[in-house]
């Protein structure tokens, strides 16, 4: 096949994430592209989670709505996603949870029954082991050779290996070849998460520190980081609370360490007054804001795009800042490190703005794909004197031409660095004094004017599909992967707007040129993107908003786009 798609369904507490993880493991070494979307609920037991394993022989970064194989380990899912099954799809099922003649006629025409219960007992399995059952079922019925799941399983299922194996064994051969797939061969890739490629992207870009308290959906970030700590040296710590994890991470970069922190939206919230902080103080961070479906607690194991206007605009008073939403895991990785590089060389809070869809799901990474992003160098003190008083030799905000001041650490010679969160002048001490807060307050105006130009001559926005077309969809962050498969499909422009602040008027100008219609898809109720554009006189006419805590699958979104924008 092309491509395909498999659903397994459970319990949470089935350990669905984990078979799904194994079965794109073993699509992967077979040498598919895959992407792995997770559903699940807020709940250590009970309620419903599926996952979806895509797999193609091109890359992608969406899942499909409907798929090849639906593998069941309770009734609820086969009622829940009959719906989804293609013509001629099969139906791997637990026979001791679900009954054949409970099932539909159109299920009931074409699937496996596997006797777990039979297996474990025999065994003397732990329940947990049930989708390892089933996974050897599901490698049965697509003809994948035992020794390729047998291979998987001794790689990546670390505990109780050999039990695994035999749970497995039995589950294959209780099965029959239903598909046939045929692999594309050829070498497997590595396969990530989000909030893993942001993490990747910290650690190129030199990270010395990271902060974050658990919050869905940058946990997993706080827990990867921690893992590769011994690896690279970074530190890595968990405080009491966000605002701990601000005030501390600006300690460590006003003693010269490159820092990020991570959180979500109710956390940024605790987070903004150290925001503000680091504007006046002109103290270099990362945010890493992963977005989930608000307000207040929400749906915290789900997704939204609903954070855009808080990150462009968050904190009190007016100061500079940059705002990136990578699209798939290889702009994650190499925005994340141009992240760290522009926080340094403009000395400014830097928002690397995910959402639940990217940061937790899974995709293969091409390296071919991963965009060629220039580094920027913080600017630092030469050692020559900046006054002719001998106690001011350094002027931590000195007014230079572009509005960037070079930067020294505490320890350097000849430097007595001071920060101030107060208004001050260029040694850092407190002022009131009208000229001297007007001409502050024009030195960061002059220093966002001077990154802008910058990074104006980055590839900021994308266009993919048909360039010429005359209807174009514009989005940002995780529809881009749905998007970039529409635009091949139907033949309509699509174009991606990486970086929202500052906002790149030419280039997003240009990307839509003599389009006749133009729309904008996001995961938000009030078009937060489409609002932007229009705020720069840029024309909207079609607003596709989802706003339900899930994601676009690339069927949905095409379909809306055939009916509001094609039609």
């Amino acid at each position: 096949m092309e491509s395909f798609s498999v659903l397994l369904g459970g319990a949470a507490g089935d350990g669905i994430s984990e078979a799904g993880g194994m079965v794109a493991r073993i699509l992967n070494d077979l040498g598919y592209r895959t992407y792995r979307h997770i559903d699940s609920p807020s709940l250590i037991r009970g309620g419903h989670t599926f996952v979806v394993v895509r797999a193609h022989r091109r890359r992608i970064s969406a899942h499909r709505d409907h798929v090849n194989v639906l593998v069941a380990l309770d009734g609820q899912t086969v009622e829940r996603h009959a719906w989804r099954l293609k013509d001629g799809a099969v139906t791997v099922f637990d026979g001791d949870a679900v009954k054949l003649e409970d099932l539909p006629e159109r299920v009931a025409s074409r699937c496996v029954g596997v006797p777990v219960k039979s297996i474990m007992t025999d065994l003397g399995a732990p329940a947990v082991m049930r989708n390892t059952a089933i996974l050897g079922a599901l490698c049965k019925t697509l003809a994948i050779p035992w020794t390729v799941l047998d291979d998987a399983i001794t790689r990546h299922l670390q505990k109780q290996t050999e039990l695994n194996r035999a749970v497995a064994r039995r589950g294959f051969d209780s099965s029959a070849e239903q598909v046939t797939i045929r692999p594309p061969g050829g070498m497997p890739l590595p396969i990530v998460s989000g909030v893993e490629a942001i993490g990747l992207g910290l650690l190129a870009g030199g990270l010395g520190a990271y902060l974050g308290y658990p919050m869905t959906p940058t946990s997993g970030l706080l827990h990867y980081l921690a893992q590769q700590a011994p690896r690279f040296g970074v530190k890595v710590y968990q405080p009491e609370g966000e605002i701990a994890v601000m005030l501390m991470a600006l300690g460590h970069a006003y003693a010269g360490e490159r820092v990020a922190v991570g959180t979500s939206g109710g956390g940024f919230c605790l987070m903004t007054e150290g925001l503000s902080l680091a504007g006046q103080a002109e103290l270099p961070i990362v945010v890493v804001l992963g977005q989930r479906t608000g307000p207040s607690t929400g749906l915290p194991t789900y997704t939204a795009q609903g954070d855009l206007d808080f990150a462009l605009g968050a904190g009190h008073g007016e100061f500079p800042r940059v705002v990136i939403a990578p699209g798939d895991v290889e702009q994650a990785f190499a925005w994340s490190r141009l992240a760290l590089d522009l926080a340094w060389a403009y000395q400014l809070p830097v928002i690397v703005l995910g959402d639940r869809t990217l940061q937790e799901n899974w995709q293969s990474f091409l390296d071919e794909e991963t965009p060629m992003l220039p580094r920027f160098a913080a600017r630092e003190w030469d050692g020559v004197a900046t006054s002719d008083e001998p106690d001011l030799a350094y002027l931590r905000y000195a007014f230079t031409a572009d509005g960037v001041s070079p930067l020294a650490f505490p320890g350097r010679e000849g430097a007595v660095v001071k920060v101030n969160g107060y208004t001050h002048d260029e040694w850092g001490a407190t002022t009131e004094e009208a000229g001297l807060t007007a001409r502050m307050q024009e030195k960061w105006l002059l220093k966002e004017r001077t990154m802008g130009v910058a990074l104006d001559k980055v590839p900021e926005v994308n266009v993919y599909g048909d360039a010429s077309a005359a209807q174009t969809v514009v989005t940002w962050g995780s529809p881009v992967g749905a998007l970039r498969e529409i635009g091949e499909l139907l033949g309509v422009r699509v174009v991606q707007v990486v970086v929202l602040r500052p906002f790149p008027l030419r280039q997003l100008r240009e990307a839509i040129a003599d389009s006749q219609r133009v729309a904008v898809a996001e995961v938000n109720a009030n078009g937060q993107l489409a609002n932007l554009m229009e705020r720069y006189g840029l024309p909207v006419h079609v607003r596709l908003n989802r706003y339900d805590g899930r994601p676009w699958a690339v069927g949905e979104l095409r379909r809306r786009v055939e009916e509001e924008v094609l039609a």
